[in-house]
């Protein structure tokens, strides 16, 4: 659940003033810091009178701030009023245990920090994703996570130009190699759910993914038609299903499926929300899961376990995803460097009661 403490109102607009004024504090501190070959949190403890700095580094940290003329005073205030205590998390909507997930794994590590979230919701929709950055830019922030669709080069690029730290969490589109980002082994879980179908013993599997043009759903599609080319079978293009990742999508393409004159005898769902579409229309069709048509989905979200038959699935590493995103935040945040630009977390299939051997042809 959402802990309503760590929530805060997106915060009101400042003016251009304050906003320079914010843009030019970050830039002096992350001066400093460059000049001496430090981090930011190295240089708030030398300005804090802080016991925990080597003498060779303060002494180095002083002679950047005396040589380039800087005063100390100056600094020290700049830096206490140079950070809003906001992270800014931006994700489509609140509608999906998916996204709970994700949330959940910021608050953990924000729960270490002062820092408080900011939490918005664009559906999706160009125009209010256009309105949260243009609120955040104008307003204060210390950072931003972003789960958002595809096809935001242009907001990214906004807010390297205004200096806001940012990470990008399972994105669904292309990004470039400097923009940090957390994913997962989409393409790995996509070839272990198939995989694991085929050890059954089915042959006719179908995949409902998400919209092709999405990167998750071209990796899961991809790892699923190597499962089947090295098990020697063909790729029927009637078994792969595209849409969205939500139970209407499921139930409908389900119901495409079961009107084909040879069905499927298991069915990989994009999602566990997926899952329970692909649930409900077998049950309209008189079909039992898993003794007519085995099923997995993909996410291990909390309903997974909670339906009937307890449903087998790929764990995708949401609430970690969000920790890491959070981590390597912070990390940019203080003007160090990160390990990585990309991390992809590791799937893992979860053995449940979805699945079985496909049935006897006389069944």
């Amino acid at each position: 659940m959402i802990q309503a403490t760590t929530v805060a109102i997106r915060l009101p607009v400042m003016d251009a003033k304050s906003r320079q004024n914010m843009n030019r504090r970050r830039s002096t501190i992350a001066e400093i810091a460059a000049r001496a070959g430090v981090s930011i949190p190295t240089v708030s403890r030398v300005l804090n009178n802080r016991p925990d700095v080597a003498p060779a580094t303060r002494e180095r940290v002083e002679r950047v701030i005396r040589e380039a003329g800087y005063v100390r005073s100056r600094v020290a205030n700049a830096l206490r009023r140079g950070s809003s205590g906001i992270i800014d998390l931006v994700v489509p909507d609140l509608d999906s245990p998916y996204y709970f997930e994700i949330i959940r794994g910021v608050e953990e590590v924000l729960e270490r920090t002062e820092l408080r979230m900011a939490l918005s919701t664009t559906h999706d929709e160009s125009r209010r994703e256009r309105q949260w950055l243009r609120q955040v830019i104008e307003g204060a922030t210390d950072g931003a996570i972003l789960v958002l669709a595809q096809g935001q080069s242009d907001r990214l690029d906004e807010l390297r130009r205004h200096r806001i730290p940012f990470v990008v969490v399972d994105h669904r589109g292309e990004l470039g190699p400097d923009v940090p980002s957390v994913g997962a082994t989409n393409w790995a879980g996509g070839r272990a759910a198939t995989e694991y179908l085929l050890s059954l013993g089915h042959r006719r599997i179908a995949i409902i993914a998400g919209w092709p043009n999405l990167r998750c759903s071209q990796d899961r599609i991809a790892g699923y038609r190597a499962a089947l080319e090295e098990a020697g079978l063909p790729v029927d293009p009637e078994l792969i299903r595209p849409g969205e990742f939500r139970q209407q999508t499921g139930y409908d393409q389900t119901c495409a499926l079961l009107a084909l004159p040879e069905p499927p005898t298991a069915i990989f769902a994009g999602s566990d929300l997926q899952a329970m579409g692909v649930y409900a229309a077998l049950r309209a069709h008189g079909l039992r899961v898993p003794d007519d048509v085995s099923v997995v989905g993909f996410d291990d979200v909390p309903i997974a376990t909670m339906v009937s038959p307890a449903l087998t699935t790929i764990r995708q590493p949401l609430a970690e995803m969000g920790r890491m995103a959070t981590t390597m935040l912070l990390r940019l945040i203080a003007g160090e460097p990160l390990d990585s630009m990309r991390v992809e977390l590791a799937t893992s299939l979860v053995v449940r009661e979805s699945c079985a051997p496909p049935p006897s042809p006389d069944h």
